[in-house]
């Protein structure tokens, strides 16, 4: 059942056995494990079925961190969460991700790879990608174009998978149909009101930006809200403790991370499409194709004492032949603009979160289509030698360099965290300030990656020069940014003075609070977080099963 609470058919207060805070992957995938039951769940969703500028506006915060992180441009409010602009990538975590290593502090998870494969297997039919069999640290479907070999004791090739699932719009149907779960659409959660202990949730309370009050008593509640929204609500119910809910260790919001991302250098090589042409997320065969990945192994990061990382090699494009160059022009103007072009939230978010690479040719206005259909005369031969070289699957313009762009891994450090601000939302809620700061570790992990990736591609290239980036070299500010994988700020452990969350997500010292999604992560690897964070929730889901059913 779809419920939209700025209405006035709508009730004020809800009942249920279940109350899941957070309709993006996560709050998703525990309430389809509760289709056909006789348990009564209650799906808030602070946003609708899509973005708009005044629910998106409660995202808003302030970044006081080295380096910055705009936490209203990275994560989407609305039914289906940032699924709605996501990539699509799955991969499983490692063994060495889960497992302690004696060079990253705060690392090591409670629960152990083979405790979470049986949810990987179960997580794949959600992500429609059931087809593909797994490993620790990646998928063994091979990829359409094969990857170089590189010297293993550096780097190894990891396969992913692209699924083809948007949550919001792919599971919406089925929660619509079911009797038994409540999705209600505008109702944002102010408050997780607990006993005088704040050892018990009594009920939530929910409101809209139109005004409207109301409550939701549950016998468990689930946080599910993302990597920065579950510590601020944790830390907004503070009326029962001032320090917040779970916050008696002062953890909450503590241990952020996110992958950063930046251009290590630049490599000159004399075979650049072999060394780049199969990373480049094209030629995928199926629905829900495999790509590779080039990763840093697990000896390199046991010798060199790294963190996890991985790069993309980026043929950058040389002079581009003057009948393309025509061609793109051409196709540019007859292209029809879809309605919602460059004005959706979605669509600007995707474009926020997109990497900066650099291209050889820029999109032009459009103009005199018959003057650009001219233009092509001159070109032709430009353009035939174009058609044969996207027939022989080599790039249509001669690559002129490689940027090679990191993602990492970022080291657990509670000095990294997300906090309550002064400023206040439309709902009078207290805004979230984000302090993301890195550590030693980080820095040395991108230095000696740079120079491994580096010396690695100049060899699979047949030869050529990496210059590594002046930031990397000069240890200025880091030309770096965030992926929008929000992790670590209520994270798992056994020991309640260690984490906020125990090793089935329920919140140390209440006993019927739980928190879901990728905020659990001690350690977040350089994978994907969403497969991850699904698997977790299927996992969840079934310990409240078990748990319900025994009311």
């Amino acid at each position: 059942m779809l419920i939209d609470y700025r209405h006035a058919s709508a009730p004020d207060d809800f009942d249920a056995h279940l109350c899941i805070v957070g309709a993006g992957p996560a709050g998703i995938a525990i309430a389809r494990q509760f289709l056909g039951t006789a348990l009564r769940v209650c799906l808030l969703e602070g946003g609708g079925l899509s973005g708009d500028a005044d629910n998106q506006s409660l995202y808003a915060g302030e970044s006081i961190g080295v380096p910055a992180l705009d936490p209203a441009a990275s994560r989407l409010r609305a039914f289906g969460g940032s699924t709605n602009v996501w990539g699509g990538g799955c991969i499983p975590l490692g063994r060495m991700d889960l497992a302690p290593r004696d060079w990253v502090p705060y690392s090591g998870w409670p629960i152990s790879y083979a405790e979470l494969e049986p949810y990987y297997a179960r997580a794949r039919d959600l992500f429609a990608i059931d087809e593909h069999e797994f490993e620790a640290g990646g998928f063994l479907t091979p990829p359409a174009r094969q990857p170089p070999a590189f010297d293993p004791r550096h780097l190894v090739n990891r396969n992913f998978v692209l699924s083809p699932v948007f949550f919001g719009s792919t599971y919406r149907a089925e929660l619509e149909r079911a009797p038994n779960i409540q999705v209600v659409l505008h109702a944002n959660v102010l408050e997780l009101q607990a006993d005088a202990q704040g050892e018990h949730v009594q009920r939530a309370r929910i409101g809209t930006l139109q005004g409207r009050r109301g409550h939701v008593r549950a016998h468990r509640y689930v946080l599910a809200c993302g990597g920065i929204e579950n510590a601020r609500l944790l830390l907004l119910s503070n009326s029962s403790v001032p320090q917040g809910l779970g916050n008696r260790q002062d953890l909450v919001g503590r241990y952020f991370m996110d992958h950063p991302r930046g251009r290590l250098g630049t490599l000159q090589a004399r075979a650049v499409t072999p060394i780049t042409r199969p990373y480049d997320r094209s030629g995928g065969k199926g629905s829900a194709p495999a790509f590779p990945e080039l990763c840093l192994s697990d000896d390199a990061m046991r010798a060199h004492r790294l963190l996890a990382g991985r790069v993309r090699p980026v043929a950058v494009e040389g002079p581009v032949p003057r009948g393309i160059h025509a061609a793109r022009r051409l196709r540019s103007a007859l292209r029809r603009p879809r309605p919602d072009e460059g004005r959706s939230l979605e669509g600007q978010m995707s474009q926020a979160l997109s990497f900066n690479a650099p291209s050889g040719d820029s999109t032009p206005d459009r103009e005199n289509i018959a003057r650009l259909a001219l233009a092509l005369a001159p070109g032709v031969g430009d353009l035939a030698r174009g058609v044969l070289n996207k027939l022989a699957d080599r790039p249509v313009v001669r690559p002129d360099h490689v940027d090679v762009i990191g993602y990492f891994e970022q080291a657990p450090n509670p000095e990294s965290r997300v906090h309550l601000g002064e400023e206040r939302d439309a709902l009078g809620q207290r805004r979230v300030c984000i302090n993301w700061r890195l550590t030693s570790l980080d820095w040395h992990t991108y230095r000696t990656a740079a120079h491994l990736f580096g010396g690695e591609l100049s060899r699979a290239g047949g030869g050529g020069s990496f210059q590594v980036e002046a930031w990397l070299r000069d240890g200025g500010t880091p030309q770096l940014q965030g992926t929008a994988h929000h992790m670590g700020t209520t994270r798992m452990a056994d020991d309640p003075t260690e984490g906020v969350v125990d090793r089935n997500l329920r919140v140390h010292g209440m006993d019927n609070l739980h928190v879901a999604g990728s905020s659990v992560f001690p350690t977040g690897g350089w994978a994907f977080p969403t497969f991850t964070l699904v698997a977790l929730s299927m996992r969840l889901a079934e310990h409240l099963r078990d748990c319900l059913y025994l009311l």
